[in-house]
């Protein structure tokens, strides 16, 4: 037999590949396949201490600070207040009043929601919106939110904007209070003793 027509087996942690004719180019070939399936394999397993580079670096760089976050959650919660009172006070002013207070209500109730997000950030907050507990009271909030604007811009009836924004605001409120651990029992007992 020639030198060059020799068949060997080269042993890879998948198996064993054939190096013949052709050199050693299929065993090369396993041995990057080793490499990057083994590279995989401690990515996946937790194992990689390795820079991932640029990824790493944006993720850290767009984390917050608590001091930020407590800022962001204090601006928005503030600016979603002041725009909840502003739509108030407008609603009185002729002709467009209604639509004012529809549209700052709403903002305002939408930035005091979205304050929340600087506190869980954003995955955590909507994974905690469609939890079952809070579910239903997120489906209340959303839904009186655009029955609100509908009431304003296409209903144009003043009277059911008013009663969708104080629906809206008891609907955030019955939402907040699935934050704080046994709030509703303690206002469903109140509303239970105050009705005997």
């Amino acid at each position: 037999m020639n030198k060059g027509n020799t068949v060997r087996w080269a042993g890879t942690w998948a198996g064993r590949a054939v190096v013949g004719c052709g050199g050693g180019r299929a065993l090369g070939r396993a041995r990057d396949s080793a490499r990057a399936t083994g590279g995989l394999k401690k990515v996946l397993s937790g194992q990689d201490t390795e820079d991932r580079g640029g990824l790493s670096e944006i993720v850290e760089a767009a984390s917050l600070s608590s001091g930020t976050r407590i800022k962001g959650f204090i601006a928005c919660f503030a600016a979603g207040i002041l725009c909840s009172l502003l739509g108030t006070l407008l609603l009185w002013v002729p002709r467009k009043g209604l639509y004012l207070f529809a549209v700052f209500y709403t903002f305002g109730n939408i930035a005091s929601l979205g304050s929340t997000l600087f506190l869980m950030g954003p995955m955590k907050q909507l994974k905690r919106m469609i939890e079952p507990t809070r579910l239903i009271a997120t489906i209340m909030v959303l839904l009186c939110m655009t029955l609100t604007l509908c009431s304003a811009f296409w209903w144009h009836n003043r009277g059911l904007a008013l009663i969708f924004c104080i629906l809206q605001s008891l609907a955030l409120m019955w939402y907040s209070l699935s934050y704080i651990p046994f709030a509703r029992n303690a206002v469903k007992k109140c509303f239970a003793v105050c009705l005997s």
